[in-house]
């Protein structure tokens, strides 16, 4: 059980992992902390955004839209590898999720298959957002594929974290398809390198 860091030991742990980070307005305060519980966190969880453009990503991301109220992550990941911060505390990422997904995430095992939603994950995830449309073609550039490794091994290096703690949020939810145009085996194998 992991209670989550404060705001600025998370933007020291990016940075520290060598990223860019960009503050956007009071991001430290934006969330969604009133609709119920932050914590404890047991996990990363990785989405695509089906955007294109980095300023308007960043904006819904932060603002979100009327079906569903920003901050919609906490960390918006550009094309360029720039990690642009819009929320802290409970954000709409996550949604609800399987409870034996949850389970072998804290558990740091092999993950079973999503089927059932059960459990809040809004609760219990940090939450990146990377730009790319999501239909497959979009391109994942080394840059943004380098970032989104580093981002998700600065949380579990603080949290004793291995990189099974990261997942997709296809791997979470039912009918999800993100993030789409790699694969997250490869992802953990690449933040597993980044925590050796």
């Amino acid at each position: 059980m992991a209670a989550p860091m404060s705001a600025d030991r998370f933007i020291n742990a990016l940075r520290n992992e060598g990223l860019t980070v960009v503050e956007v307005g009071a991001w430290r305060t934006h969330n969604r902390n009133h609709k119920g519980p932050w914590g404890p966190v047991h996990g990363v969880m990785i989405h695509h955004t089906v955007t294109r453009g980095t300023a308007h990503t960043v904006e819904l991301c932060r603002e979100g839209h009327s079906a569903l109220p920003g901050p919609l992550c906490h960390g918006v990941i550009a094309k360029d590898g720039r990690v642009h911060l819009v929320g802290y505390g409970r954000a709409n990422h996550a949604g609800a999720g399987d409870s034996d997904v949850l389970a072998a995430v804290i558990a740091e095992k092999r993950l079973p298959p999503d089927n059932e939603t059960d459990t809040d994950g809004n609760r219990h995830f940090y939450g990146f957002e990377c730009e790319n449309l999501g239909d497959g073609e979009d391109p994942w550039p080394a840059a943004q594929l380098d970032a989104i490794a580093r981002a998700a091994a600065a949380l579990c290096r603080v949290h004793h974290w291995t990189a099974r703690s990261v997942i997709g949020h296809r791997e979470w939810q039912p009918g999800k398809v993100d993030p789409r145009g790699f694969t997250m085996d490869a992802m953990r194998a690449r933040i597993g390198e980044r925590l050796k």
